[in-house]
Order: C-alpha cells, then sequence, then structure tokens
C-alpha cells in the first residue's frame, strides 16, 4: 500500500495535535481510578445514602467486582469513545476536502483508509492500557496483588473490542460520507448487536462474547485461562476478527466507488 507509513505517521500527529488522544486517554484513565474505588466503596456510600432502607444485603467488596466494573465502564464509555473517534475519520475529511489533497499525492485509496483505521487502532490501544494498568494498580491496593498476565489478556481483549465499534462506524463514515450518519449507525449497531448477543450462539461469535472470558482471566484464571471457556473465547476472538475485517474491505470497496 504506497504512503502507508507516511500516512500513519500523519494520522498519529494529528490525534496527538487536535488532542483526540489526550482526552481520550484521560477519560479511560478516569474509568481506571473509578471502577475500583466504585467496588470497593459502594457499599458504603449506599449505606450512608439509604441506611436501614436497603432492600437487601449487599456483596462484600472483592476483586472480581472491580474487573466487572472496569469492563462495564469501558464497554459503555469506552464503545461511545471509539465511536467519537472513528465517525468522522473519513466523512470529516471529504467535508474538508482534505481528502482530494491527500489522494492528489503518490498515495493509494486503501492505504489511506488503513492509516486512519490503524490510527485509530493505536489511539484505543494506548487508551486501553492506560485504563488497565491503573485500575489494576488501584485494585491491588484496595484488594490484593491482581494476576498481571490476566489482566494483560484481558486489555487485549477489551482493545479488540473496541476497535469492533471504531470499524462498524469507520465503514459508516467512508460510505455515508456523513458525520452525524456515521455516528447514528455506530450507536444503532452498538445497541443492535448487544440486543443480538442475548442468544448464546450467537453471543460466542460477537464482541459482547469477549467480556466474560476476559473477566474470568483476570479475575484468576490467568494468561493460561484456567476455568475459563477457551474455546467460546477463541470463538469470540474469530468472530470479532472477521468483523473489523469485514468493515475495513467494505470501507475500501465503499471509498473506491466515492469521486473525491
Amino acid at each position: 500500500m504506497t504512503g502507508f507509513s507516511i500516512l500513519l505517521r500523519k494520522e498519529l500527529r494529528e490525534a496527538w495535535r487536535t488532542r483526540r488522544l489526550p482526552v481520550v486517554a484521560l477519560l479511560f484513565v478516569g474509568v481506571g481510578v473509578l471502577s475500583p474505588l466504585t467496588a470497593r466503596y459502594l457499599n458504603e456510600i449506599l449505606g450512608v445514602a439509604l441506611g436501614d432502607q436497603l432492600p437487601l444485603a449487599l456483596p462484600a467488596p472483592s476483586p472480581l467486582m472491580a474487573v466487572e466494573q472496569l469492563q462495564k465502564n469501558m464497554g459503555q464509555l469506552g464503545a461511545l469513545a471509539a465511536i467519537a473517534l472513528a465517525m468522522g475519520a473519513v466523512s470529516g475529511e471529504l467535508d474538508r476536502g482534505t481528502a482530494a489533497l491527500v489522494l492528489a499525492q503518490p498515495v493509494g485509496r486503501p492505504a489511506f483508509l488503513i492509516a486512519k483505521l490503524s490510527a485509530i487502532a493505536a489511539v484505543l490501544g494506548i487508551c486501553v492500557a492506560l485504563a488497565t494498568a491503573v485500575a489494576w494498580t488501584y485494585t491491588t491496593i484496595l484488594f490484593e496483588v491482581q494476576p498481571i498476565g490476566g489482566w494483560a489478556v484481558m486489555a487485549v481483549l477489551s482493545w479488540l473490542g473496541l476497535l469492533a465499534w471504531a470499524a462498524i462506524t469507520f465503514v459508516a463514515s467512508t460510505a455515508t460520507g456523513s458525520t452525524t450518519a456515521a455516528a447514528g449507525i455506530g450507536f444503532v449497531a452498538l445497541i443492535a448487536l448487544s440486543l443480538v448477543a442475548i442468544v448464546p450462539a450467537l453471543d460466542r461469535l460477537l464482541p459482547s462474547g469477549l467480556v466474560a472470558p476476559s473477566i474470568g482471566l483476570a479475575a484468576g484464571g490467568g494468561a493460561a485461562g484456567a476455568g475459563v471457556d477457551m474455546a467460546a473465547l477463541g470463538s469470540a476472538v474469530a468472530g470479532t476478527i472477521v468483523l473489523i475485517a469485514a468493515c475495513a474491505g467494505g470501507a475500501v470497496v465503499a471509498f473506491r466507488r466515492r469521486e473525491l
């Protein structure tokens, strides 16, 4: 792909200069801090707020609760951040007319798109790594030392899941040429696939199928996956990768047909 490395460096510089990377990183760090703190002190907060009016006894705080809270927050706020990063990736350049200027240089359209998607993947990777590192530190301080290998695998799986939502929004941005439409399609896809995931057989093939194995690995399964359904994890990883690849391929096909 002609010009890919140059375009990738350009996209990463823009992510920093436009403050997309710092802002999203700050959001993820906040998630990493608040998730274990919520798991540790939620019972006490509710006890002070509601007193004897609590309808039932709450479970004792545990590292598992911190992991579950982290996954919940990244699955919600992280997914919205992924959609926000991708929604204007192509449509924004089409609106400003900069896409035509870039493609007037000796670079190919596939390289133009894959560089953008790779930069989004890099930004998400950095942010997920920061969130996981901060959450691991706070969980270790508030509870006990956590398995580094399991948390590292959880970070990779979380990144892969978020990249899927970004890829769906990315192909929508390319095909529609509208930032608003891309954001809407990405959000609808997030809701629709979350509903489809209620069916266990389908959940094993979707990004949502990465969540339960991630929690199991981080909570003590370790990198070897003891106590984790590795077959379900493998099918979810494969299904998510196929989804991302299909979106990337669809974006390339749609962009080749677009007049700049």
